[in-house]
């Protein structure tokens, strides 16, 4: 062509590009696209075979689209050729303005690299600008960034020469079109493949979303979901119907209220000390209908987003038969199976918690002294009230050591199940520190006992030992049911003539035990009257009318003994005095 007119070369060559570049610009995909790149090469610029080596993402090239020959494009379609052996090609033969061409005086030795190529035998150039088949002509093309995109590789001019100023300056601008619309393909697809995976996201994520709202809503347990930090900290957001079944509130209430209106009293520390995070505890909640349901909650933390708000996931177990359970073990481990009293297990632990290991007899120091004023001082204010809060008495006698930790007999057993049978006597004050502890007798009241058995005004813990008199012969009379109907009367009977804060426990066979803190001499000897007169009227059996006797030992603890030996000093006493009456009056009280 270059031999006809250079104006009439330059327009239809302009018009070629024009239209071949528009083509450029109607592929969608971006495999259309490089191969419209190479046919529009054959079709519009005037070579016979046109490749485009594209740049994969670890650098290599690989040859994508071909046009010109369809048993070269088969033969090395797909190949992939390394970039070392492509920059040594981009720095070889001639640059033509940033096209590249190496003629086949210097390219033979490339014939046994690892870049795909293909080329036909020929006749030797008769003249200097004649193609040779073993010429080679590069147009690499690069990205805005100034990254290589690919390389543009022609062959074989359809006028069989090298071409001229103006047909290198047309390939030149195609390959920078080219670069473009590979670009611009690639960014499509990106597009796409990432509106395609967010839309997959937005389905997972629906369909997560209707799965954690179905798991909420359906859940047998009780489920909650409440807001995490600032004023609102603990407000509930949301409800499944079993959270409101357990608390018989709708959902529409209960999101007015936070945990911490619902807990009762007495668990709010135990709510407020538990973690946000994986945090467990065990509480009450409070019900419509004032009463308290045993949960378990367990929290979890849960983001709205990256930066966004959290949430606080909680889940609430009903345990309220788990804890009756457990109430009813420790009942049991605790409680003589038969009358419901506290055992000698318990009663040991009862009166340990009273006893530590200095004596009496040993006199405190004056700055002893001075100590145990100051702690009455602190401890003991405006009639008797214990810094912990717990009750004391105002007598000399009085012992208001509380301990810190739970109150472990608040007035009542701490056993009594709801609705079950009560255990009958009270509390002798909470479980202490082991004997021997560190600041014990700094701290822990003493108890003391009477000198003697003429009442002085020292008031005590007396310890009346009980044993039924003629209870074996109605058992070998009458059989074990109805002495064990005895036995159950007989606690019961002890019980009401007690007050709330004394112990009656049961020993075991027909033994008995009464602790009554805060007695003199005489107050305990007129308990002891009232108990014996209470066991002696007839009980009434399966129509039967039986009696028993009861024989009374009053022992009193004090410091400096243990529990054992309190016990055995009153089962001594007991039996002085029951040697002192005779058979007779033993049955009749």
């Amino acid at each position: 062509m270059e031999t006809e007119s250079e104006p009439y070369v330059r327009l239809a060559t302009l018009r070629q590009l024009h239209r071949v570049v528009a083509e450029l610009n109607t592929a969608r995909s971006l495999a259309d696209t490089l191969q419209t790149v190479v046919d529009g090469i054959v079709v519009g610029l005037g070579y016979e075979l046109a490749c485009v080596n594209l740049v994969r993402p670890d650098g290599d090239l690989v040859v994508a689209a071909f046009a010109g020959d369809p048993a070269a494009e088969a033969l090395i379609t797909g190949r992939v050729g390394s970039r070392n052996s492509w920059e040594r090609r981009l720095t070889m033969g001639e640059n033509w303005d940033g096209l590249r061409f190496i003629p086949h005086t210097e390219g033979w030795v490339l014939m046994e690299d690892d870049v795909p190529q293909w080329h036909t035998e020929g006749p030797e150039p008769r003249f200097e600008d004649e193609w040779h088949p073993e010429d080679r002509l590069y147009a690499p093309m690069y990205a805005s960034g100034g990254e290589l995109l690919g390389v543009i590789s022609v062959d074989r001019p359809r006028n069989g020469r090298r071409p001229g100023a103006w047909g290198r300056e047309a390939l030149q601008m195609y390959a920078f079109q080219a670069a473009i619309a590979i670009s611009n393909a690639r960014l499509r697809a990106n597009m796409q493949r990432a509106l395609v995976r967010l839309e997959r996201e937005q389905q997972a994520l629906r369909a997560s979303e209707e799965s954690f709202r179905q798991a909420f809503e359906y859940a047998p347990s009780g489920m909650a979901i409440a807001e995490m930090g600032g004023d609102q900290h603990g407000r509930l957001l949301r409800t499944n119907d079993a959270l409101c079944r357990l608390l018989g509130r709708p959902a529409s209430v209960l999101r007015r209220y936070s945990f911490s209106d619902l807990v009762h009293p007495e668990d709010i520390g135990t709510l407020l000390r538990t973690s946000a995070e994986g945090g467990r505890a065990e509480l009450r909640l409070g019900r419509r209908d004032g009463t308290y349901v045993w949960v378990s909650l367990r929290n979890s933390v849960v983001a709205d987003a990256a930066d966004g708000p959290r949430f606080l996931l909680t889940h609430v177990e009903d345990i309220e038969e788990r804890k009756r359970h457990e109430l009813q073990l420790a009942h049991r481990a605790s409680h003589d199976s038969l009358t419901g009293l506290p055992n000698s297990a318990e009663l040991r632990a009862r009166l340990g918690a009273r006893l530590c290991r200095r004596p009496q007899s040993v006199r405190a120091t004056a700055v002893e002294a001075l100590d145990a004023a100051y702690e009455g001082r602190e401890g003991v204010h405006a009639g008797g009230r214990h810094a912990g809060g717990h009750e004391t008495g105002g007598g000399a006698g009085d012992h208001g050591f509380q301990p810190d930790g739970p109150d472990r007999f608040p007035g009542s057993d701490p056993f009594e199940l709801p609705g079950g049978p009560g255990a009958p006597g009270g509390s002798m004050g909470p479980l202490v520190p082991g004997p021997g502890t560190a600041g014990a007798y700094d701290h822990h009241v003493h108890t003391v006992a009477p000198a003697t058995d003429i009442d002085d005004g020292t008031k005590g813990l007396a310890v009346l030992f009980c044993d039924l008199d003629g209870f074996k012969s109605i058992n070998d009379r009458f059989g074990h049911h109805t002495g064990d109907a005895v036995l159950i009367e007989v606690a019961r009977r002890l019980t009401t003539c007690v007050r709330d804060g004394d112990t009656v426990a049961r020993l075991g066979g027909d033994e008995f035990v009464v602790l009554a803190d805060g007695l003199g001499a005489a107050d305990a000897a007129d308990l002891a009257v009232r108990l014996r007169s209470a066991i002696i009227p007839p009980i009434r059996v399966d129509g039967r009318a039986v009696r028993v006797g009861a024989s009374f030992g009053i022992g009193w603890a004090s410091c400096g003994m243990s529990a054992d030996e309190v016990l055995r000093s009153a089962d001594q006493r007991m039996y002085i005095e029951k040697r002192s009456r005779s058979k007779a009056h033993r049955r009749a009280g």
